[in-house]
């Protein structure tokens, strides 16, 4: 910002200097303004076509000084102008590489294809937590938006290969696919699973019938933003208190109370103990709303008898802190 500053300041007395180099030949020499704005500029630019008409005495005195004060000046905005350039083209080399540093040294992230409405938003909540991620977008105008909200970005077409190479794609955890149209994510889905056959792919859907093309093509899981609100609105007006409560818990009018999934790991201590005996409740503070099998099976409200086992994954809400604490129990 100060270089561009300093850039126009130069301009603006680069045009100020020619002014009073013109405005002096009319009045010591009597000239017409363009024959003195002539004269002028070859003084200033010392290019050496000579002068327009004879000039006196005192025009001769006046040109001294305009070549005394002007040409030194005319070459130090050249200057300006030459720094700003390389400046700025330095500036944009260096940011580039020190971004992919950091995206080089990142393991088990996260890429989101596309930054328009839902990849902003959903960067933000993932940044929270914090998740690692690699924004992916081809929108030059979303650069900006990305540099201000201090995300890793790769600029180029997210069905690319290379750009999801660059992206750390064989070190990533998961890709989400939010790109404009349903049929760009399909073949981003597509061109992700041939690369990287374990990653965990999530994609938009716009319409319902893309969600099978998009599981065909080879996504985890498809989720259409549509048919959440849908839902969300319904339940607001069927059960508006229950959804109110979930607003006041887990949105961000409560930031200390969070829902969370924690894996059990075999080494905890907490292994083949009952909940009743587990201390969870009683020590933490925690509500635990179900418990996760290894199977993908779901036990929803499990009894003080139920048995904490390897590899379950506890649902748990409470204070972040006492989910920490609990995570180091059953994770250590």
């Amino acid at each position: 910002m100060d270089n561009i500053k300093n850039l126009i300041l130069s301009f603006l007395l680069t045009l100020f200097i020619i002014f009073i180099g013109t405005t002096g030949y009319v009045l010591i020499e009597h000239w017409n303004i363009l024959d003195a704005l002539d004269m002028t500029v070859i003084t200033l630019t010392t290019v050496g076509y000579g002068e327009v008409h004879d000039v006196s005495k005192m025009g001769r005195i006046f040109t001294i000084f305009l070549v005394f004060f002007g040409f030194g000046f005319i070459i130090y905005v050249a200057g300006a102008v030459v720094q700003f350039m390389v400046e700025g083209r330095i500036r944009a080399i260096l940011g580039r590489k020190i971004l992919d540093r950091k995206i080089n040294r990142l393991k088990n992230h996260y890429i989101v294809c596309g930054y328009g409405r839902i990849g902003r938003v959903l960067c933000k909540r993932l940044i929270i937590e914090p998740i690692d991620l690699v924004v992916v977008e081809s929108n030059e105008d979303l650069v900006p938006v990305m540099e201000e909200d201090n995300v890793l970005y790769v600029f180029g077409d997210a069905a690319d290969e290379t750009n999801l190479l660059k992206a750390g794609i064989k070190r990533a955890k998961g890709l989400v696919a939010v790109l404009a149209t349903d049929a760009d994510n399909v073949f981003l889905v597509l061109t992700a699973r041939q690369i990287s056959p374990d990653l965990n792919i999530i994609a938009r859907a716009g319409r319902e019938e893309s969600k099978s093309k998009l599981l065909a093509a080879g996504a985890n899981t498809v989720e259409s933003p549509y048919d959440k609100g849908a839902i969300s609105m319904a339940q607001r007006i069927i059960r508006p208190t229950v959804t109110s409560f979930l607003d006041f818990a887990f949105a961000h009018k409560r930031k200390d109370i969070q829902m969370e999934e924690i894996p059990v790991s075999a080494s905890s201590n907490l292994v083949n103990i009952m909940l009743k005996d587990s201390g969870i409740r009683q020590n933490y503070n925690l509500i635990l709303i179900a418990i996760k099998k290894p199977d993908g099976s779901m036990l929803f409200n499990p009894s003080f008898e139920t048995t904490i086992q390897p590899d379950d994954t506890v649902i748990a809400v409470g204070e972040n802190e006492n989910l920490n604490k609990l995570e180091k129990i059953l994770n250590p």
